[in-house]
C-alpha cells in the first residue's frame, strides 16, 4: 500500500474529484488520453462508502480495458492505494 498527499482525491458535497495526473499512470494512459477516455465514457469507476467500522472512509475503483486501481480516501482526507491482485489469464492447453 502507498499513500498520496490528500489533494489527490477529494470528496466534497457528495462529488468525487481525482486528479488526472495520479491516475492515468495507474491505467496505462496519460492524462491527456485518460481524460478523452472519460468523455468517450471508456473508464468505469465505482465508488463506495464505508458503513459500521469502516465508515468514513470511501474506496474509489477505476477500471480501463484491463487495468484497475483503487484506493482509499481515509476520514481525514488522506489517501491510501490499494494493490490488487493481478489476474493472469488462463492458459489455453490444447484438446488432444
Amino acid at each position: 500500500m502507498s499513500t498520496h498527499p490528500t489533494a489527490a482525491i477529494t470528496i466534497a458535497d457528495g462529488e468525487i474529484t481525482v486528479d488526472a495526473e495520479l491516475l492515468a499512470p495507474k491505467l496505462g494512459l496519460s492524462a491527456a488520453a485518460l481524460k478523452a477516455e472519460m468523455r468517450k465514457g471508456g473508464i468505469d469507476s465505482v465508488a463506495e462508502a464505508g458503513i459500521e467500522e469502516d465508515a468514513g472512509h470511501t474506496r474509489v475503483t477505476f477500471r480501463y480495458r484491463t487495468r484497475a486501481w483503487t484506493a482509499v480516501v481515509e476520514p481525514d482526507g488522506s489517501v491510501v492505494e490499494s494493490v490488487l491482485p493481478m489476474w493472469m489469464p488462463r492458459q489455453r492447453t490444447a484438446i488432444v
